[in-house]
């Protein structure tokens, strides 16, 4: 029985491939640095990073000669048959990375199965530790966390968990610390307070001891246009947590590895979380890879009790580390972290530029490159523009055919309002930045052209 056909493909012959929609790209050619060039010969600037994922740029000549050195000795060894030195030589310059009593690593192949490892070790470990009438999740609205069943049930995006909420056991959801729409008279700290201290109604309201942990983006990703709370709200759902016994897992699946200015997001606040959620740019795009990053405190009880009841086929896959070993080399011996942060300052500040000349740029917000601007139809309510205008996919199309990519989302639970986020890879230098704001400017004119949006003499 032959596959069905979906389409044609980019070269006009019919596809067996199906995408997530109709919707068609030029086939790839070839990638290098910050620039991916189409079969075709249209050379674009990756200044999403992909999906936030290409960390590092394209085709390190480092990280691809340490795979292939790799692929010489093995590609695949199960780890229930063998250990790797990629894998624990990688798990070691992870844990180097976060702060003492951070020291073990279970590695995974994708953000989503990062967050669920992260759920299961929370759950084992409270079973293990005569808890188990713990077992709810609270999480943010909105928020993305992945695509699974389980992933998704944390996961508040209307628009991606709406047909599914039949299927799975739906948790818990506070809102999410929006405090730059807020028109309240309160300052920023207050706001962060507030919203923080949702954390504790809820807890209190569905129970204190059927409550397993709180899940969290540090800095948010595409579900809210790299949202950074107040200062003050990191301190205080510690706090919160640390009360109530909650488990504070922090999904770093975007915003770590370097890309706002410091390894882990987290690093930004005097705060740490209990679990962590690695993936994206830990692996940079070379291969699929994750990790969760726990505490041995936690990891102990779980294996005295039996051991972790969880694992993926590619789980610690040796070519996956040692890519992962090398991406975190290139990251330390390029000074990435410092040039997102750098680079991150230059490229917001150009971004805010923006505001005055589009007044239906709301919101410019995030840390280092990982950055994102809101499109409203009135700046001093922040009133969304009408749905029907899909300005965020506009931004992307336009932006797409002037040889730019960026990244865009919904900002208002997945179902209306509009952002755009501009996340380069952390090699991008400041002429290469110059390069962007070109094509973006000329992306936002022709946008407002075509919306019959506002534009300032």
């Amino acid at each position: 029985m032959t596959g069905e056909r979906h389409g044609l493909g980019a070269n006009g012959a019919p596809s067996h491939l199906f995408y997530q929609t109709r919707q068609r790209r030029p086939l790839v050619d070839r990638a290098e640095g910050i620039y991916i060039w189409a079969q075709d010969g249209r050379c674009f600037i990756d200044g999403s990073s992909g999906a936030m994922v290409v960390n590092i740029g394209h085709g390190n000549p480092v990280v691809l000669e340490a795979m292939r050195r790799q692929m010489e000795k093995a590609t695949f060894a199960y780890r229930l048959h063998f250990e790797n030195e990629a894998s624990e030589a990688l798990a070691a310059k992870t844990a180097e990375k976060t702060w003492p009593g951070m020291d073990k690593v279970f590695f995974v192949s994708g953000g989503s199965e990062a967050v669920e490892s992260c759920l299961k070790m929370a759950r084992q470990y409270a079973v293990a530790t005569g808890q188990a009438g713990r077992t709810k999740v609270i999480s943010r609205f909105p928020a993305y966390h992945g695509s699974t069943l389980g992933a998704l049930a944390v996961t508040g995006y209307t628009a991606l968990s709406a047909p599914f909420a039949a299927m799975m056991q739906e948790m818990p959801k506070i809102p999410a610390p929006t405090a730059y729409l807020d028109r309240d008279g309160l300052t920023m700290d207050q706001r962060g307070l507030r919203y923080a201290d949702m954390l504790e109604a809820e807890i209190l309201r569905q129970g204190p001891g059927s409550v397993l942990a709180f899940i969290m983006e540090p800095v948010g990703g595409a579900s809210t246009g790299a949202l950074v709370a107040p200062d003050s709200y990191y301190g205080r759902v510690r706090e919160i947590c640390d009360r109530h016994g909650v488990i504070l897992i922090y999904d770093e699946v975007m915003s770590g590895a370097g890309r706002t200015g410091k390894f882990l997001a987290a690093e930004h606040w005097p705060a740490r979380p209990d679990l962590i959620a690695l993936s994206k740019g830990f692996g940079s795009g070379y291969v699929p890879l994750g990790a969760m990053v726990a505490p041995d405190r936690m990891v102990q009880p779980v294996l005295s009790a039996g051991g972790f009841l969880h694992g993926y086929t590619y789980a610690g896959n040796p070519l996956a580390c040692a890519a992962g070993l090398a991406v975190l080399g290139e990251i330390e011996r390029l000074d990435l972290v410092g040039n997102a942060a750098r680079m991150g300052d230059l490229l917001k500040a150009r971004l805010t530029g923006l505001m005055d000349r589009y007044p239906f740029i709301g919101d410019v917000r995030g840390k280092g490159l990982l950055l994102a601007a809101e499109l409203v139809a009135d700046r001093d309510t922040m009133q969304v523009l009408p749905k029907a205008l899909n300005a965020h996919d506009r931004v992307v199309e336009l932006a797409y055919e002037r040889g730019l990519i960026i990244y865009s989302r919904r900002t208002r639970g997945g179902t209306e309002g509009d952002h755009f986020l501009v996340c380069p890879p952390m090699i991008v230098t400041a002429a290469q930045i110059d390069e962007i704001m070109t094509i973006l400017t000329d992306t936002l004119d022709a946008l407002a052209a075509e919306l019959h949006l506002p534009v300032a003499a």
